[in-house]
């Protein structure tokens, strides 16, 4: 059995304007231990997902579909149930750690409040218990560090507190949105190689949800490629990476900075992403695609099998 077995996931917020539908029909798996890569463009609907299976949605979104996490419905369940999975199995690493922290509590009275709530340890147990986490994660002079308040750290520093936060009781699910994004790239590939003894040393299965495929390749087992709320790729991350099968996964790609083309422009993928309260006819992704036909504004694709365990959703003719 599947650690979180996703279907049909639908995100869908009521405005003035109309309804936006920001996840439209998801479907993924995620085993034990194993890290799964959501990538694409601001506005895919990447935090949306997150955000759904979190229960954090603003109040006029709407979830549809269902997230079973250990063969338990974990959708739409009543706040009380929900806040005994949070933290517990189930935790998330924001993206921006100053705003995410408390900037008049101390960090280690932070880091306590979550054991003392869902382990109901005492105070000095959590106070050792938070020490050694944030040891864990690399944190010198950590008992110093517990006095200390969050601007008094780096910006690396601070997500590494987040991340000692996240895993304080050991969940079996961590969800990363965008954790990296405001941090400079040594900083970055030391949260990536922590990340990874992580996952080795708790078998956590993680979920990184980010616009760079450079993280992906260094962390991920599959990867779900999304545009406008939908998949448009799905697969193992070396034949995403070697073998890509959609026209937005080869403009993502074809996007990385490459040490070896010195003095060539940096290719883009032209236009800008469609207004979900106004969605083309047929494939969301037309209006940018390279290998655009007739039938790509007359139908919207399926999203099909092919290859072991890969998906795609594109009409144009790929030949394996």
């Amino acid at each position: 059995m599947s650690l979180l077995e996703v279907k049909d996931l639908r995100v869908e917020f009521k405005t003035p304007e109309g309804n936006v539908v920001a996840v439209n029909d998801l479907n993924f798996s995620l085993q034990a231990g194993e890290t799964l890569g959501i990538v694409g463009e601001s506005g895919s609907g990447k935090s949306q997902t997150a955000f759904a299976l979190m229960g954090l949605l603003a109040k006029n979104g709407v979830i549809t579909g269902s997230a079973q996490f250990e063969g338990r419905e974990i959708l739409n369940l009543p706040l009380k149930e929900l806040n005994k999975i949070r933290s517990e199995k189930i935790a998330m690493i924001f993206q921006d750690p100053m705003t995410s922290l408390n900037p008049y509590m101390k960090v280690g009275k932070q880091l306590m409040e979550v054991l003392l709530l869902h382990k109901g340890m005492s105070k000095a147990e959590a106070f050792e218990a938070s020490v050694r986490m944030l040891d864990a994660v690399k944190i010198p002079e950590a008992r110093k560090r517990m006095n200390m308040f969050p601007h008094e750290f780096s910006g690396g520093m601070r997500q590494r507190v987040m991340i000692a936060m996240a895993l304080l009781c050991n969940p079996k699910l961590l969800i990363a949105d965008e954790p990296t994004t405001a941090l400079d790239v040594t900083v970055q590939a030391q949260i990536m190689t922590l990340l990874n003894e992580l996952k080795r040393d708790f078998n956590t299965a993680i979920i990184m949800i980010t616009h760079d495929l450079g993280v992906i390749a260094g962390l991920c087992d599959k990867v779900l490629v999304m545009y406008a709320g939908r998949t448009m790729e799905y697969g193992k991350v070396n034949d995403i990476f070697y073998h890509p099968s959609h026209p937005y996964t080869e403009g993502l790609l074809k996007a990385i900075p490459r040490l070896d083309s010195e003095g060539e422009m940096l290719a883009t993928i032209p236009g800008n992403p469609p207004n979900l309260l106004r969605l083309p006819q047929g494939c969301p992704f037309q209006e940018r695609c390279h290998r655009v036909s007739e039938r790509c504004s007359l139908s919207s694709p399926a999203l099909t099998g092919f290859g072991e365990g890969r998906l795609r959703a594109c009409h144009w003719d790929w030949k394996e």
